[in-house]
């Protein structure tokens, strides 16, 4: 009887438990899932500032290096506002000034002297404003959700003014003078924060004119900047940039999330079901007798049949009518008072060995019948409180029967927190509702 209540009170708690937990799983899938796909935040604008070399050799030059042979590095200084459209594609307004200068202009003849072989030129750019693209390559990455380097191209035109002051006698300084020119460059942006990368890049601008550096050449001139500089993402902090977002990533990391979340919200429904399965097994009652399954020593009774608490047919018998005097009550009532046990064992502590002597005599002389009633209180595990009851009325009927008691008349119970005869908010009304009562019939 002790087992049968114990797999009983597991089988309830873990439906309940497993009911809980699915239920709450559930509603965290639904919210979570819900949001995943809604439209995400990005910063999208950002500005940068950087300084490096400008020169007048580029790598599309020819061997003559342009109208001067030797080119000088000088400092420049520029900007950007630039507005992220695709994770892949920007747009950006640059910005740019300096100084640009080369010596030893090419096409001297042999008589030229030292002072004019060792000339040069040097231009300033006073302002210059170029609208780019700006296409960003490492953002593909199919593991990766945020990019920590990101290579890029450019490519665009602009406008600017310049001067350019010589003393080539191949040439003539001129005054500040506006012209188109079309830039183009490459570079790689390492990301040290969500708002902030790092910017290298090399840039080769294309004049529209072959007169930037004071000298009319053949062709067009062209510059070079190479530069490094700081990008800083402008929106709410924390928002991630969208040219660092691999679109491929981040779709691939939400279907694992939901992946996930389904196979563990399915592993909880198939748990759910075999607890419900198995209390059904149980708890069921397939003759209708009002007797579950586990319990009923008669299954298959007929419909209708009366049966008693064991599921079989119920036999009335004719019992004597038992009279129970105000003495008999104070015995089992004395025994009840005195009846202690070890802190959460069902030992009964010798001290409570006198007055159940006398409940057992009374029982020997007049035959009475006895129901053991074990009750605890709320706190602990409820089967835990089922078992510790049901143990202790076990106990009490085993001493009574090792006293003489007839066994057949003793019936011992386990209610656990049912019942309470006092409130367990209490120490003192937990002490009272751990107890073990005595009935008489």
């Amino acid at each position: 009887m002790k087992s049968t209540l114990t797999k009983t009170a597991m089988i309830l708690s873990l439906v309940g438990l497993s009911g809980a937990l699915f239920a709450q799983e559930v509603l965290l899938i639904e919210s979570t899932t819900t949001t995943r796909f809604d439209k995400k935040e990005f910063r999208t604008w950002s500005i940068g500032l950087n300084g490096g070399m400008l020169t007048h050799y580029t790598p599309f030059n020819s061997e003559n290096n342009g109208d001067f042979k030797t080119p000088h590095e000088e400092w420049g200084y520029g900007g950007y506002i630039k507005k992220q459209i695709y994770p892949g594609f920007g747009i950006q307004a640059d910005f740019l000034a300096g100084k640009i200068r080369g010596t030893r202009p090419n096409g001297l003849g042999p008589g030229a002297t030292a002072a004019q072989q060792n000339s040069g030129f040097k231009t300033t750019i006073d302002w210059s404003a170029a609208l780019k693209l700006n296409f960003t390559l490492a953002n593909l990455s199919l593991n990766r959700k945020q990019s920590l380097l990101s290579p890029y191209i450019t490519a665009g035109a602009g406008y600017m003014s310049s001067s350019a002051n010589t003393d080539s006698p191949l040439g003539m300084s001129t005054p500040y003078t506006e012209n188109w020119f079309v830039p183009i460059g490459a570079g790689f942006k390492i990301g040290l924060s969500k708002g902030v990368n790092l910017d290298l890049g090399y840039d080769v601008n294309f004049m529209r004119t072959n007169n930037f550096d004071g000298t009319t050449g053949s062709s067009n001139d062209r510059f070079s900047y190479a530069h490094a500089g700081l990008e800083i993402a402008l929106g709410r902090k924390g928002t991630p940039q969208l040219q660092n977002t691999s679109p491929i990533a981040s779709l691939r990391e939400d279907a694992a999330l939901e992946s996930a979340e389904l196979r563990k919200a399915l592993t909880l429904a198939q748990a759910n079901t075999l607890s419900r399965d198995i209390y059904a097994l149980e708890m069921g009652d397939d003759d209708g007798d009002g007797v579950a399954n586990k319990f009923d020593k008669c299954p298959g009774t007929p419909a209708g049949t009366v049966v008693d608490g064991a599921g079989c047919p119920f036999v009335a018998v004719v019992t004597e009518k038992v009279i129970i005097t105000e003495a008999d009550r104070k015995v089992v009532d004395d025994a009840i008072k005195n009846l202690e046990f070890d802190l959460n064992k069902a030992t009964i502590r010798p001290s409570s060995y006198p007055t159940l002597d006398r409940v057992a005599d009374l029982l020997k002389e007049k035959n009475f019948s006895l129901k053991l009633s074990g009750y605890t209180d709320n706190t602990g595990p409820l089967a835990l409180n089922m078992r510790l009851s049901k143990e202790r009325a076990e106990a009490v009927k085993a001493y009574l029967v090792a006293h003489g008691a007839n066994a057949s008349r003793i019936e011992a119970v386990g209610y656990g927190p049912e019942n309470p005869i006092a409130s367990n908010k209490t120490a003192a009304g937990r002490q009272k509702n751990r107890r073990v009562e005595f009935t008489l019939y």
